[in-house]
C-alpha cells in the first residue's frame, strides 16, 4: 500500500490480539502502522509490536531494495510503535534516530540504552530535509504520552500523526471508521482533550492533505469530517443528540424501568435513545456512548450499601476520561435503604459542568404506581426541548 510514490506503508496488521492494551476488545484487530519516506535520504517513521518485528523488516527491506535508510523517527515510544528500535539499529548501523529527549529517557528504560551515539534530540520546531521532503517536527506532549512528536511534511502535504486520528482494528477488515476510532480516541485519549486541543491548533496551520496515523486507515478525503470530530470529542462536546441510559439489575426490576424509560423517551419524540446492560455489553462501549450523547441516566441498585459494581467501574471510568458537560439522571432500586443514587453523584463530584435532572425515580424492589409516575416525569423532562 502506497500513500504515494515516494511514501511507502511497512506496516503490519494483528489479528492475534484478543485485549488492546490487556481491556480492549477489538475483535477486527488491529493495525501497527510504519512509514518509509524515499528521497535522497530515506526516513522511516516508527516500529511496530514485537510479535511483528520480523515481518515488518521483511517489508522494509521490500521496499527498500538495494538502499538503506538514513533515519529512524520515533514519534511514539509505546511499544507497539517502538519494539523494534533495537533490532532496526542492530540491522542497519549507519542509521541515525531521531525523537524528542523524553522518548531517549524511555529508550533507557525499555531497552537499557538510549543510543547516544547515533542520535539527533528533536524538538518542537525543529525540521529535516531528506531532499525534496521537508519535515518539521511538532511536538504533543500527552496525546497521549509525553514525549509524543508528530510530524508534517509540506512536500507532500501529510501529517504523520502518532496515535492522533488512530483506531481499532486491522487495515484488511472494512468497518465504520468512526465507531471504533471514537472508542479509540475516548478510551485511549479521551483523559487530554485539552492537549489534543492544542495539537489540533498547530496543526490548523498546516496546509494537510493526507493523515498518516499510527493505527487504522490513512486518511485523504473529507478531512474535514475526521478533524470535526476530533474537536467534539477533544472538547467534550455533544456528537449525537439523544440520551443514553445505562443500568445494572440483579432480579431484572431495574432493567425493567430502564427499558420502560427508553420507550418513553421515544414516544416523548427524543431523536435517539441507546441503553447498555453494564454487566453484559463492552465497557468500553458503554464509555463510549456516555460521551457521545448529550444526556446520559444512570439506572442500578443499592448493593452493600453502595451501587453494584459494574456501575461503579463504570463511573470510575468516565471520572478518569474528565466526563464533563452533560445532563445525568437517576434510576435507584432497594429493597430497604435505596442509597444509590446518592452515591452515584458522589462519584460524579469530579466531573465538571455536570447538570443533574430535577426528577429521579425511586424503586423500592418493584416498579409501583408511584415510581411509574416517577418514570413518566423523567421521561418529560429529559425530552422538553423535543417539544418546544
Amino acid at each position: 500500500m502506497n500513500i504515494s510514490d515516494s511514501i511507502k506503508y511497512i506496516g503490519v496488521n494483528d489479528h492475534k490480539i484478543d485485549l488492546f492494551e490487556g481491556q480492549y476488545i477489538v475483535e477486527n484487530g488491529m493495525a501497527y502502522n510504519s512509514y518509509l519516506v524515499l528521497d535522497d535520504k530515506i526516513a522511516v517513521f516508527d516500529t511496530v509490536d514485537s510479535n511483528f518485528t520480523e515481518e515488518w523488516l521483511n517489508n522494509l527491506k521490500e521496499q527498500l531494495g538495494s538502499r538503506k535508510p538514513d533515519y529512524l523517527i520515533v514519534q511514539h515510544m509505546e511499544p507497539d510503535h517502538s519494539a523494534g528500535i533495537t533490532i532496526f539499529m542492530d540491522t542497519y548501523p549507519d542509521a541515525v534516530i531521531l525523537s524528542s529527549a523524553a522518548a531517549f529517557n524511555m529508550m533507557k528504560q525499555f531497552f537499557g540504552q538510549d543510543f547516544s551515539d547515533r542520535r539527533i534530540l528533536i524538538k518542537d520546531g525543529d525540521s529535516l530535509s531528506l531532499g525534496k521532503h521537508s519535515l518539521t517536527f511538532v511536538s504533543a506532549p500527552m496525546v497521549h504520552w509525553p514525549e509524543v512528536m508528530v510530524t508534517y511534511d509540506s512536500y507532500e502535504k501529510v501529517l504523520f500523526s502518532a496515535d492522533a486520528f488512530g483506531k481499532f482494528g486491522a487495515l484488511d477488515v472494512d468497518e465504520d471508521w468512526a465507531c471504533e476510532a471514537r472508542r479509540y480516541y475516548i478510551g485511549i485519549v479521551g483523559k487530554y482533550g485539552m492537549q489534543v486541543q492544542n495539537l489540533l491548533k498547530k496543526a490548523a496551520a498546516l496546509d494537510i492533505e493526507t493523515i498518516c496515523p499510527l493505527h487504522g486507515p490513512i486518511l485523504h478525503d473529507n478531512l474535514s469530517y475526521y478533524i470535526n470530530l476530533y474537536q467534539i470529542w477533544s472538547s467534550y462536546s455533544v456528537e449525537t443528540d439523544g440520551v443514553f441510559i445505562a443500568y445494572t439489575s440483579v432480579y431484572g426490576h431495574t432493567k425493567e424501568a430502564a427499558k420502560l424509560l427508553a420507550k418513553k423517551l421515544e414516544e416523548n419524540g427524543c431523536p435517539k435513545v441507546a441503553i447498555s446492560d453494564l454487566a453484559r455489553e463492552d465497557m468500553a462501549e458503554c464509555v463510549e456512548d456516555a460521551f457521545r450523547y448529550g444526556k446520559l441516566v444512570l439506572a442500578t441498585t443499592t448493593y452493600n450499601a453502595g451501587i453494584f459494581p459494574y456501575m461503579k467501574e463504570f463511573l470510575d471510568h468516565l471520572t478518569e476520561h474528565n466526563f464533563q458537560n452533560r445532563t445525568v439522571a437517576f434510576i435507584e432500586n432497594g429493597s430497604w435503604a435505596p442509597t444509590a443514587a446518592k452515591n452515584m453523584k458522589l462519584l460524579l463530584e469530579p466531573c465538571k459542568n455536570l447538570t443533574f435532572a430535577q426528577n429521579e425515580v425511586h424503586i423500592k424492589s418493584a416498579l409501583n404506581e408511584e415510581s411509574l409516575t416517577q418514570l413518566e416525569e423523567l421521561a418529560t423532562e429529559l425530552c422538553v426541548e423535543y417539544h418546544s
